[in-house]
């Protein structure tokens, strides 16, 4: 089963993805007023046994960012072997993750565009896997991890580039521009480990692949990913990890391959499925 957050003429609903549409499941849980809520709660197994031989109530909607109303959202940064060396410093795999925070303005849904703003031409894409924590947890140990996930969703971690070198350390300007990522199209519950340990990202801009890996290559796995940041925050229900990008964004080619308004960026990932953005310059 899929979940999405969705409007119909303005209205925001949320409810369960098929074929032929969606399964409008918001006004059956008047105490769970968004996707985030019912996540949160504990309330997929619920939504689910909601949607069972019902037929789509919407078939005319747009999709919204998958979870907006979400509190907090980490994201692991140079994660994979081969975006390590793409940064030509000669340095081995660091000893530490890298994270840096993003907010939930800075992403739009599936089917929008990413908005490239008039102070850079510099948008870049990064398609990535999100999980969503489900339960609270404090120093959790690795072989515990996956207990704390809920749900997985496919993120596009769109950056501007030149933004991300304003300071000394820090990328937080590039990373949150607004609506110049994209989260989606849905969350699909976590069930199976299989679900990650498996997983495949593959980007493609205008049809041409631009990245292709696998979790199973990442550096700081998830397991790891989970247990390292409890040590020093609490995991609450409801927060979002961004685990990480593979070789192959924009800004490594020779000469860079950003994107342009027109562009279409789709981010597949096997266990999921594929969100899908177009590009524009802000108005």
């Amino acid at each position: 089963m899929k979940f999405a957050s969705y409007s119909v003429a303005g209205q925001p609903h949320y409810g369960a993805v098929t074929d032929d549409g969606m399964i409008d499941l918001s006004a059956d849980f008047p105490d769970w007023p968004s996707l985030h809520a019912a996540t949160i709660s504990g309330g997929l197994n619920k939504l689910s046994e909601a949607a069972q031989g019902r037929e789509a109530t919407h078939r005319d909607f747009t999709y919204d960012m998958v979870l907006p109303d979400t509190r907090r959202i980490l994201c692991v940064g140079v994660n994979f072997p081969d975006r390590n060396a793409e940064y030509k410093d000669g340095t081995a795999q660091p000893e530490h993750m890298s994270l840096f925070p993003r907010f939930a303005s800075g992403f739009t849904g599936h089917n929008h565009p990413l908005i490239r703003p008039p102070e850079s031409p510099q948008l870049d894409y990064e398609g990535e896997v999100a999980i969503v924590i489900g339960k609270a947890g404090r120093r959790i140990a690795q072989e515990d991890a996956y207990d704390h996930i809920v749900a997985l969703t496919i993120c596009n971690e769109g950056t501007i580039r030149d933004w991300v070198r304003h300071a000394k350390f820090n990328v937080t300007q590039g990373k949150n521009w607004d609506r110049s990522g994209a989260m989606g199209p849905w969350i699909v519950p976590f069930t199976d480990a299989a679900q990650l340990d498996d997983a495949q990202i593959i980007t493609r801009v205008n049809g041409d692949e631009r990245q292709n890996d696998t979790l199973s290559r990442m550096m700081f796995p998830i397991r790891e990913q989970i247990a390292y940041i409890s040590t020093f925050m609490t995991l609450q229900p409801g927060d979002i990890i961004v685990t990480g990008t593979p070789t192959g964004a924009g800004a490594r080619f020779d000469p860079p391959r950003f994107l342009t308004p027109g562009d279409v960026v789709e981010v597949e990932v096997n266990t999921i499925g594929t969100l899908r953005n177009t590009v524009e310059d802000e108005a």
